[in-house]
């Protein structure tokens, strides 16, 4: 890849800790749906995460996430054991009749970024993953009503992660490699959103796919 230095889109932490502690409501063999996107056969992303990973595998304290299992974290759902059947039917069809009237969103990658707990890409615009985000939520509202639609609007912080932190520490580590890493800016075209049947029981987060909502078509 071409060098490029355009810096992070905004500062790195300064210290990182665990990621896989139990969230509420979390625990080994529980599932949870939930919207995200995902990255299948988007290969000048996987280089661009390839070339990150390839010098974050030298230090210590990380899981690199394998390629089928990026994603960039949209909306949770609940859990499956909390979700009706037919509410989860009634969710993706609303999805899906209004996700069909957005346009497909083409995100920009660069520069990678350490989280408090992930190491981790930023899109560009950010807008156009917001929008696509509060388009499910008014999905989720179409079947529960406003006010039942989990997780709040605010803080949402759209990333790709391509690494998770398993040890607390300083970044200063971190952050030298990423340094070290020159990359040019990757473009894909995400035209569709995935709900999601997601676990976490081996340190790394894995899915099935439940449903898909396809985007707005384009003129051919």
């Amino acid at each position: 890849m071409a060098e490029h230095t355009t810096p992070p889109p905004y500062p790195h932490a300064d210290e990182v800790r665990d990621h896989w502690w139990w969230r509420p409501g979390w625990r080994v063999g529980r599932r949870f749906y939930t919207w995200h996107l995902t990255f299948d056969r988007q290969d000048e992303l996987h280089a661009l995460v390839a070339a990150y990973q390839s010098e974050l595998a030298e230090l210590p304290g990380l899981d690199l996430i394998p390629r089928e299992w990026l994603h960039l974290t949209m909306q949770g759902v609940g859990f499956t054991d909390e979700v009706s059947d037919q509410d989860g039917r009634a969710i993706a069809d609303a999805a899906r009749r209004r996700l069909a009237q957005l346009p497909p969103a083409r995100l920009t990658f660069n520069r990678a970024v350490v989280r408090p707990e992930a190491i981790a890409l930023p899109p560009e615009p950010v807008d156009a993953v917001r929008a696509i985000r509060s388009t499910i939520r008014e999905a989720i509202a179409d079947v529960w009503g406003a006010d039942r639609v989990p997780e709040p609007t605010e803080g949402f912080h759209p990333h790709v992660s391509m690494a998770y932190i398993n040890t607390a520490g300083l970044s200063a580590p971190i952050v030298a490699a990423l340094d070290r890493v020159t990359v040019a800016p990757v473009s894909v075209m995400v035209a569709e959103a995935s709900l999601i049947v997601l676990g976490r029981d081996s340190r790394v987060y894995q899915w099935t796919d439940q449903d898909t909502a396809p985007f707005r078509l384009l003129p051919s």
